[in-house]
């Protein structure tokens, strides 16, 4: 697929992140852009490619539009911009009383993604993703190794959707439209791969990182995912039981941000400790 150039002089930087920046149109509010680092092209393509596959599905995301590429060489993808809208992250930061209602929303969003059934032939298993992270990880020993690969090969696969990087910042909503955003990672398998980011982006991450990514002190991230638990597991059952299996499904995370890091994480290590 060729990419459409464009010009960044139509565009004004609104954002960015790890791989990438955004940009909104100056002259269009419903066009925005992602644009990667320089050097990366076969991310956004891939990236383009699997949006329109996981929008295909009727997967509430924005529309992606065309595989892009700017005068100075750095490509991206162009999105049908949702204008006015706020990520359930900065909506509980904004209204801290409606912690609420917002995990609730968000916890329905999370149950019907995951009754969502994918083609197991589109898409990667999120078994296989881990693994594959596991392998390539160089802070865990090989006996530690073995006992996490025998963890994620016996986890029970599930035929629905995984979003990849469930976090409260990757859910939008504008009146009583709702969307995910950064489906970059967009799979199919265990729902608990999925939950166990959420419970490490609300508990397990500490309180500089939840204020400097979800604008709130921890004691409202946590407060969030103590209201979202019960509505996506059900009432009756008590919190530090789902903790107990959620546990070892965030600390996983932790071979995403050793990755990133290029560092051990101890702090996400010590929810393993069931496995090792």
């Amino acid at each position: 697929m060729e990419a459409i150039k464009i010009s960044l002089n139509d565009y004004v930087l609104s954002g960015g992140g790890a791989n990438g920046e955004s940009y909104d149109h100056k002259s269009d509010p419903s066009v925005m852009l992602k644009l990667y680092f320089p050097g990366k092209i076969q991310q956004p393509l891939d990236e383009m490619i699997l949006a329109r596959k996981v929008y295909d599905l009727g997967i509430p995301t924005p529309e992606p539009g065309e595989y892009v590429v700017t005068e100075d060489g750095r490509y991206g993808i162009r999105f049908k911009r949702i204008v006015g809208k706020k990520s359930y992250s900065r909506a509980t930061a904004d209204e801290p009383e409606k912690v609420g209602l917002f995990a609730s929303e968000f916890a329905q969003m999370c149950l019907q993604l995951h009754s969502t059934h994918v083609d197991q032939n589109a898409f990667e298993n999120v078994k296989d993703r881990y693994l594959r992270l596991l392998e390539a990880n160089p802070f865990f020993t090989p006996a530690e190794k073995d006992k996490l690969g025998r963890f994620i090969a016996d986890t029970p696969d599930e035929d629905t959707a995984v979003h990849g990087d469930l976090q409260y910042s990757n859910a939008i909503f504008v009146g009583d439209k709702r969307y995910f955003i950064d489906l970059g990672d967009f799979c199919w398998g265990n729902h608990l791969f999925d939950i166990g980011m959420v419970y490490l982006c609300c508990c397990l991450s500490d309180e500089p990182f939840i204020m400097e990514t979800f604008h709130m002190p921890k004691s409202l991230s946590t407060r969030f995912w103590q209201e979202f638990a019960p509505v996506y597991f059900g009432a009756g059952r008590p919190l530090a039981e789902i903790e107990e299996e959620i546990g070892p499904y965030a600390g996983l995370k932790t071979l995403i941000i050793e990755r990133d890091t290029k560092r051990p994480m101890p702090e996400f290590r010590a929810v393993l400790k069931s496995i090792l």
